[in-house]
């Protein structure tokens, strides 16, 4: 089965039990689905009332290499005391398989919602990002992505014009805004770039605050500019993020150095992950879970809005970057 047409319907209550037992874990509770569609992500409680999260990777999507490379990096960040749910070692391993079906096996880390207006928290993420960034410059992903345009452009562009989304009537304008959007974003790409290893996929949702800030969820870990893992976290008015921004690094730079000229492509990647996105749900569409989840994404309404989001992301472009120095 290709992966365009994979479900998850083998991972059954009973399938995820012996999963489990194969390593030697019992779980005593049910099995709660957590939020996740990229993979499946269950919370359980064990014979000895610990709590633990398993996740069963979705098949083909990374190569065993790339799924230990993600562990590695987890574990390695543990080992410099930052606050990130990493992969637990049973038997020497992290990664396991069974029938079919790659696994691993996470403690229960609860929290509350990190808030993004919140001062304090922000700068406490940024302190902890800047250590995280100092552990990921210490070398590049060998099996992992790298952030490109290819991965985020040209390939999801293909992926759209042969998936049968965009309304026909839609379909001139939104391919020539795509287009557009592309040749806009392209020259603001800069050919070479300092490239360090990265969380990946650093939103809020991401982030839980507990008596502090715990990271969550490396499925996306990358190879990357450093900015990448901050301008999720920038919301509403210029103004505002100009504030967000100065809070967050004022802790990045406690222990981690930061280039500036990276904030030019704070709208670039806001481009890239645009458009990555809607070819990620198009790739999704045949897994049940997707439709139910995303029910709009089938809508005309939808593809409407984004030719109204592409133009408004090409006036982004060509806006002033934002910076921390004054422009004069």
């Amino acid at each position: 089965m290709t992966q365009a047409n994979f479900n998850f319907d083998a991972l059954t209550p009973d399938f995820m039990w012996y999963a489990l037992e194969s390593i030697g874990v019992r779980a005593e509770s049910g099995l709660l689905p957590l939020n996740s569609y990229e993979n499946r992500v269950y919370q359980f409680t064990d014979e000895e009332r610990h709590r633990y999260v398993v996740k069963f990777y979705r098949p083909e999507r990374w190569s065993v290499d790339q799924i230990q490379e993600e562990h590695d990096f987890a574990l390695e960040l543990a080992e410099h005391e930052i606050p990130l749910a990493a992969p637990i070692m049973i038997n020497g391993e992290t990664l396991h398989h069974y029938q079919g079906y790659r696994f691993a096996l996470f403690h229960s880390v609860g929290g509350r919602q990190f808030e993004v207006d919140n001062e304090e928290q922000l700068e406490w993420v940024g302190r902890f990002l800047g250590r995280i960034h100092k552990v990921g410059s210490a070398r590049s992903f060998q099996h992992r992505p790298t952030i490109s345009l290819d991965d985020y452009l040209y390939q999801p562009k293909k992926v759209l014009e042969h998936a049968d989304f965009v309304p026909l009537h839609l379909q001139t304008a939104f391919f020539s805004d795509l287009d557009l959007l592309i040749r806009t974003i392209e020259p603001l790409w800069p050919a070479k770039q300092q490239l360090i290893r990265l969380h990946g996929d650093c939103h809020p949702g991401n982030i839980l605050w507990r008596d502090g800030p715990m990271f969550v969820d490396l499925d996306d870990a990358r190879n990357g500019p450093a900015v990448q893992d901050l301008w999720m976290l920038l919301n509403g008015e210029r103004a505002d993020k100009l504030v967000q921004l100065d809070i967050l690094l004022e802790g990045y730079q406690e222990f981690c150095d930061f280039n500036e000229h990276e904030l030019k492509l704070i709208e670039p990647l806001r481009g890239l992950r645009m458009v990555h996105y809607m070819a990620w749900l198009a790739k999704r569409w045949n897994d049940p879970a997707f439709p139910l989840a995303f029910p709009w994404f089938n809508d005309p309404k939808y593809w409407e809005s984004q030719v109204l989001a592409f133009k408004e992301q090409i006036a982004a472009l060509a806006e002033t970057p934002l910076s921390l120095t004054p422009q004069w």
